[in-house]
């Protein structure tokens, strides 16, 4: 196989895989030889050749024979790693000496924020949506070499980025206590440089900040707009990164939509590994409850739990896991304040403001103005009787999303698709699951859709 041919294999996996997920994995690999049916690349990281392996391999070796070549296999090779740039040496000089160099800071005088005990990687409940987020955060928690640089974590709030980034640090400190780890909010790195300037101590804030082996900020976002802290954080960023010390981010959305965050720094930031975590699907918010009935059913000793009741509030509450966890943390205590068994009845009972609170307020109308914005199509053409494959698809995607986020029946929802019959619905809602498992690009446009339409 030449390198036109994988070029050609290239443009049919970022249709199949979807543009994000080729940008992301593909894109960086190199084609280096084609041995004794063995397809070997070359990646910029073990990580990245471990999650191809396991994610895309598959995919992969069907496109390479659909296109007559012979390969059984793939192997990956990381990259040799760019030499460590030699320290700079001074100019012999009769000027006088400019500061020394920071002094190295005792772990226990770093200005980090306190870790959450009950924020590990062990309580952490992986699914779908958080997979590649959790993996890349053991990765920088294991503390060893790590190709990327920064790792940016970003989402909408109460999926777990917070939960990850305390979990990081704690396993840093059981796994290498001599390194420095540093965790707090942007906030927090604000106030310390505020406070720097007030008392005229630059140096010594550039010796705390520069003197870490990891530096974690949380919801940079914060600081967009904030000249001069952007300024220092910048060359604090820079400064680290040069010493080849590991730095984490997370953001409450990807580096280039933070308004009022200066260019450089956004570049500097889509440097690393940028990991979006996606809002919860069904079977995470009921994994993660399920986590939690088991520990507070050993503060709660004897409380009976009914079938049911974890299924309907993962249902229910959908859209932010701490307040999910507050729900059942509720629930738990006032049944076992009055002494009665946890039924659907009490939890509706007893969460009532919670529920209405999560009620979806999505309209089949906004639906299909959304979808058919995001494929390029009339929405006349929705509720049309077209049924090309470019306006039924997303017709049915509509569809889908209608039946997921509102509460119309399926007869409703066909009168607002031009009268389609209920079975019509059941169709396309039983087409669009199935395909959401097998296309990642389907399952990528849904989960776009669906942020779009919560937020």
């Amino acid at each position: 196989m030449t390198e036109e041919g994988w070029g050609r294999i290239c443009e049919e996996l970022q249709k199949s895989i979807g543009k994000n997920n080729f940008v992301t994995w593909i894109a960086p690999m190199r084609f280096t030889a084609l041995e004794n049916g063995v397809a070997r690349f070359q990646v910029p990281t073990g990580f990245v050749g471990d999650w191809v392996s396991r994610n895309f391999s598959d995919q992969i070796l069907d496109h390479m024979t659909r296109n007559g070549i012979g390969v059984d296999r793939l192997e990956f090779t990381v990259a040799s790693a760019t030499p460590e740039r030699p320290a700079p040496q001074a100019a012999a000089t009769d000027a006088p000496r400019g500061p020394a160099a920071p002094a190295a800071t005792p772990a226990d005088d770093l200005p980090g924020a306190p870790l959450d005990a009950r924020f590990t990687f062990e309580t952490f409940v992986t699914g779908k949506p958080n997979e590649l987020a959790h993996a890349a955060a053991r990765r920088v928690g294991e503390a060893g070499t790590v190709t990327f640089n920064p790792l940016f974590l970003y989402g909408g709030v109460g999926l777990g980025k917070t939960h990850l980034m305390h979990a990081i640090a704690w396993e840093l400190r059981n796994r290498a206590p001599e390194k420095k780890v540093v965790y707090l909010s942007a906030e927090q790195f604000m106030y310390r440089f505020v406070q720097a300037l007030r008392e005229r101590d630059m140096m010594g804030f550039k010796a705390l900040f520069r003197s870490v082996d990891v530096l974690m900020v949380d919801d940079v976002q914060f600081i967009a707009g904030k000249d001069s802290t952007q300024e220092e954080f910048f060359h604090t960023f820079n400064a680290l990164v040069d010493q080849n010390k590991q730095i984490v981010i997370s953001a409450d959305r990807a580096p280039g939509e933070i308004e009022n965050m200066e260019e450089r720094i956004k570049s500097r930031l889509q440097c690393g590994l940028i990991v979006d975590l996606h809002p919860t699907d069904y079977e995470l918010r009921l994994g993660i409850l399920q986590q939690k009935v088991d520990i507070y059913r050993l503060q709660y000793p004897g409380l009976v739990m009914a079938d049911g009741v974890l299924e309907f509030l993962a249902h229910r509450i959908a859209t932010n896991v701490r307040v999910l966890e507050g729900a059942l943390t509720r629930l738990f205590a006032f049944a076992s304040l009055v002494g009665r068994e946890i039924t659907l009845d009490l939890a509706q009972d007893c969460l009532a403001d919670i529920l209405r609170a999560s009620e979806r307020n999505v309209t089949i109308e906004e639906i299909q103005r959304k979808v058919s914005a995001h494929y390029n199509m009339r929405l006349s053409d929705m509720i049309g009787p077209k049924r090309h494959r470019t306006i039924a698809r997303p017709r049915q995607i509509a569809m889908y999303l209608s039946k997921q986020l509102t509460s119309r029946s399926l007869p409703e929802i066909g009168r607002q698709f031009g009268g389609r019959d209920h079975t019509t619905v059941i169709h396309a809602v039983k087409r669009i699951e199935a395909l959401r498992g097998s296309d990642p690009q389907i399952a990528e446009d849904l989960d776009l859709l669906r942020r779009m339409l919560e937020s």
